[in-house]
């Protein structure tokens, strides 16, 4: 179960989401990665990614989401994540991913607040 994983991607005018399932490690975040660069390539520098069907992120997920953020920094884009469980939010904040992403309680809000 731990192995299989997906991504889906919506893009609107001015945002993308990102929705992932499965667990976030090397596999899913080298997709993950690919999906998001490609997306900001096409000139989307607004963008959720939905973690609500993730239930766990290993150390290389971690460092994937930080690069990814770290791209739409030199854009000056704008990355909110959603759908947290308690314990991942935790872990963002405590990694201080939150002070260069905000997290919301579901995608609705991620959205507003980009």
């Amino acid at each position: 179960m731990l192995n299989k994983f997906d991504i889906q991607i919506r893009t609107e005018q001015e945002h993308a989401v990102i929705e992932t399932a499965g667990y976030l490690n090397d596999a899913l975040g080298e997709q993950l990665s690919e999906k998001a660069r490609g997306l900001i390539q096409d000139g989307y520098t607004q963008l959720v990614i939905n973690l609500e069907k993730t239930t766990l992120i290993n150390s290389i997920g971690i460092s994937i989401l930080i690069e990814i953020i770290e791209a739409l920094d030199e854009r000056e884009g704008t990355l909110n994540f959603c759908g947290l469980s308690a314990t991942q939010e935790r872990t963002f904040r405590m990694m201080a991913i939150a002070k260069y992403a905000g997290i919301f309680p579901d995608e609705e809000a991620a959205i507003a607040n980009l």
